[in-house]
């Protein structure tokens, strides 16, 4: 008699444990959302390509999508090397995620070349159009969209003018393979030219040209100009080493050049860039928008960085009215 009603109320027992085993199974149901899978792959580490990853995972997660709790993110580097770039977007696609994220031009380049089906987000590229991933900035029009980092050229070389109110000629270092660099130093050497400026150029393929062009060239231009340029931005303490000991400054068009030893920039603030690409991805991820019908956007913000300790070391003044307002770094 007593086993029997211990074995009732342990069946009781089961079965309310079971009850409640089956309660908890569904809220989690309610609560549970999917996770989903991000591949993020980026040409080269340095600090505006960091800098943009970085604003991008914020981006996402200030919308929701957190890594750790819906999402998971797959983070890869290519050093700049392209079979590296080829190989991760492979391995995305193999592993099937939601989403990819590309960082600089090669990036979404390969990326849209390997998948029309995956959503793309660019970011740090300059021109999509040029790069032919989408039909039109304001109409994308297949799986790519995302944020552009088109300098502006005109309020750099302005800036270039008021350091140096006497120059007379520019020169220019950047990568022959990298068509953002070739878009902008075209943008830059035509308004320098209705300035009255003359630009010298020399091309590089890796940075181990970087010194013998920048010795080729700095006894003959009175400063130099940088576009935003994935093998130099990787390397510019090696251009700046040869500037530097010449008395010649570097107008950069990106902030991490600056922190990176070159003299000024008017440019792209890179982590919210990503930040808007983030949010951009967010709204692909939710269903709210599509790729092909998301206009390619610019940055919202840019800012003036001076390097005041190479300014010192090259024996450059800079006016009042350009560090006024400007970011010193330190």
């Amino acid at each position: 008699m007593q086993i029997t009603k211990l074995a009732k109320c342990a069946a009781l027992g089961i079965a309310a444990l079971g009850i409640l085993a089956s309660a908890g199974c569904g809220q989690q149901a309610e609560k549970g959302e999917k996770t989903y899978k991000v591949g993020i792959v980026q040409l080269v580490e340095h600090s505006a390509l960091d800098d943009a990853n970085r604003g991008f995972v914020d981006g996402l997660k200030a919308r929701g999508y957190e890594e750790g709790k819906n999402l998971t993110i797959d983070r890869q580097n290519a050093q700049a090397d392209q079979s590296n770039l080829q190989n991760i977007v492979q391995r995305f696609i193999s592993d099937k995620v939601d989403l990819i994220c590309a960082i600089a031009t090669p990036a979404v380049q390969s990326a849209a070349n390997a998948t029309k089906d995956i959503p793309i987000v660019g970011t740090a590229v300059t021109d999509y159009v040029s790069a032919k991933v989408v039909k039109s900035n304001d109409a994308p029009g297949g799986n790519v969209t995302g944020t552009s980092d088109m300098s502006p050229i005109t309020d750099q070389i302005d800036l270039l003018m008021k350091l140096y109110p006497n120059a007379k000629t520019i020169g220019t270092i950047y990568t022959s393979s990298e068509i953002n660099s070739e878009i902008q130093v075209k943008a830059m050497t035509e308004y320098a030219a209705s300035k009255g400026l003359t630009v010298r150029t020399a091309t590089i393929s890796t940075v181990n040209d970087i010194q013998q062009a920048a010795q080729s060239m700095v006894g003959e231009v009175d400063v130099f100009y940088e576009p935003t340029d994935n093998v130099i931005a990787s390397a510019m303490p090696t251009l700046t080493s040869i500037t530097d000991a010449a008395g010649k400054g570097v107008i950069c068009a990106f902030e991490g050049g600056v922190t990176a030893g070159a003299l000024a920039t008017k440019g792209v603030d890179y982590y919210k860039l990503g930040v808007q690409t983030g949010e951009m991805a967010a709204d692909i991820l939710a269903g709210k928008a599509k790729p092909s019908d998301m206009k390619i956007e610019t940055a919202h913000d840019l800012v003036v960085v001076i390097n005041k300790k190479n300014a010192e070391k090259i024996g450059l003044t800079i006016p009042a009215d350009v560090l006024n307002g400007a970011t010193i770094v330190p």
